[in-house]
Formats: structure tokens, C-alpha cells, sequence
């Protein structure tokens, strides 16, 4: 980062760091790999599921950004589509190459109970997250990653249309349709909830 001060970028911004990256600075990659590798990090895993898989593929993720970026061209959408197209098309090939079933281990979703919180009610909680992630794991591709940049990621409908090459309203109707298909898959599994 301090080379990139030196450098006379003074404030660093997404847009310089990236057109540095592109220019091959590899300390301006490296604020971009710290801005970033913890939303990547969640959103592989919410649609995976296993830690040391999530680990891997965020890895790559950016292994292939950092070999790739003097490629990269801004189409006037955040750089952060970009990452989480390579992000997308590795969990595509994790699925398509492991046929591993989505499950999560349940000991990898209990959260320890708060004090304020009775042990009654922190696993009745965890039992619910876990059936609402088996639901998830159910839906397509697209409707797994719109539920978590909108529930996980909290980015807006527009935000969300970037990254996944969509219009705004385009993502509105697939939100409605994700959210009929999830409470449609709870049924399945026996939920039933105020969805």
C-alpha cells in the first residue's frame, strides 16, 4: 500500500487500484485482494458449503484475477462483477467436476450462543439456518447467487444486475420467482415459515 501512496495515488480507490493492477503494480493488486477476498470468500461458500472448498476456490479466484487482469476492460460496471464472474464459473466447475451434493456439515453452521441467548433457542436457530441453506442448495445456479449478494452480500437490485450481466428488472423477476421456489423447496423439506 505504500507504494502505491508513493506512486502518487494518494487516495486509493477501487478505480485506481484496479487501472494500476491492469498496468502490473502487484501492491495495487494486493489492495484490491484485501478489499475483496472476504466477500468473495462468503459468497463461494454459501453456495458450497464447505470451508476448505471455499478456501480453495477464493484462492484461485484470485490467482486467475491476478493472471488475468492486464485483460481486464472496464465496461462501466464495478470491477467486483468481474471477480464474481470468476468466482461464478469456478463454482460451476466445482459442481459440474465433483458431483459432490450440496450439503453443509451441520458443525460447520452451529454458532455458539450469546449469553443473552438460551441454548434452546441457539439450536432451534442453527436448525433453521441449516434448512433454509439445504433449501437454497436446491434452486438454480442463478437463484442461489442472487439470495446471497441480496441476503449475504446486501447489495442493491442495480449492483446485483451488474454482476450478473442483468438488468435491474430483470433481477426484480428472478428475485420473485427465487423467493417462490425457496418457499416451495421449504415445503418440500417440511418448513413452514411467514416467508
Amino acid at each position: 500500500m505504500e507504494l502505491i501512496q508513493k506512486q502518487g495515488l494518494n487516495e486509493i480507490t477501487e478505480e485506481n487500484a484496479v487501472k494500476r493492477a491492469c498496468e502490473g503494480d502487484p501492491e495495487a493488486f494486493s489492495y484490491i485482494y484485501e478489499h475483496y477476498v472476504s466477500r468473495i470468500y462468503s459468497y463461494i461458500f454459501y453456495r458450497i458449503g464447505s470451508e476448505a472448498d471455499a478456501e480453495d476456490i477464493t484462492s484461485r479466484v484470485f490467482y486467475r484475477a491476478f493472471g488475468h487482469i492486464g485483460n481486464y476492460v472496464d465496461k462501466g460496471v464495478p470491477f467486483s462483477a468481474w471477480l464474481y464472474r470468476i468466482a461464478h464459473n469456478l463454482i460451476a466447475n466445482w459442481h459440474r467436476d465433483s458431483h459432490r451434493r450440496k450439503e453443509v456439515p451441520l458443525e460447520d453452521q452451529l454458532e455458539l450462543p450469546s449469553h443473552s441467548d438460551h441454548p434452546e433457542r441457539a439450536l432451534e436457530k442453527s436448525q433453521e439456518m441449516e434448512l433454509l441453506l439445504v433449501g437454497i442448495r436446491q434452486l438454480s445456479p442463478d437463484r442461489q447467487q442472487l439470495l446471497i449478494l441480496k441476503f449475504v452480500e446486501d447489495y442493491s437490485n442495480a449492483e446485483i444486475g451488474d454482476i450478473m450481466g442483468k438488468s435491474e428488472g430483470a433481477i426484480k423477476s428472478l428475485y420473485h420467482r427465487a423467493l417462490i421456489a425457496l418457499r416451495e423447496e421449504m415445503a418440500k423439506i417440511g418448513y413452514q415459515s411467514e416467508m
